[in-house]
């Protein structure tokens, strides 16, 4: 067997396979880039509201309790999806505006329940954060979450 496997067979055969698989990680990197942001993005939408209600969304580290889709705590709801459980698809200006109306009647001061509290958003920033929430609601996130939030 040692005259089969010498040193310099050992070498070729694990800077091969590592150059092998070093191209299979860049196909898939190229592959997994070019889905994301032709196909599962709404870059038609994305305009400088949403960057701008992106912005309001971690600058008040809305993460902190909320998940948009399945990253952040998990001590609120998902909000990926809330411009859809909101009547978004059907009536968009009545769903931005449900939401808006919501962040402004926090806290709610329902016994029992852990209170979201109130950013003192400015209308425009209210506006801005409905259309990322908007805009986050368009991706296709191929069936995440698993369950769908109340």
């Amino acid at each position: 067997m040692s005259e089969i496997l010498t040193k310099s067979t050992a070498r070729n055969i694990f800077y091969g396979g590592s150059a092998f698989f070093f191209a299979i990680f860049v196909a898939l990197t190229a592959q997994s880039h070019f889905y994301i942001v032709n196909k599962s993005t709404d870059q038609a939408h994305l305009t400088e509201a949403v960057e701008r209600g992106k912005r309001i969304w971690e600058r008040n580290a809305c993460f902190d309790c909320h998940t948009i889709y399945g990253e952040g705590a998990r001590f609120a709801p998902e909000v990926g999806d809330v411009f859809k459980r909101w009547g978004g698809e059907k009536d968009p200006a009545g769903a931005k505006q449900l939401i808006k109306d919501w962040m402004k009647a926090q806290p709610t001061g329902v016994a029992g329940r852990r209170q979201m509290p109130n950013f003192h958003l400015s209308e425009a920033q209210l506006s801005d954060l409905a259309e990322f929430l908007a805009w986050a609601s368009r991706t296709d996130t191929q069936g995440w979450p698993p369950q769908k939030a109340k």
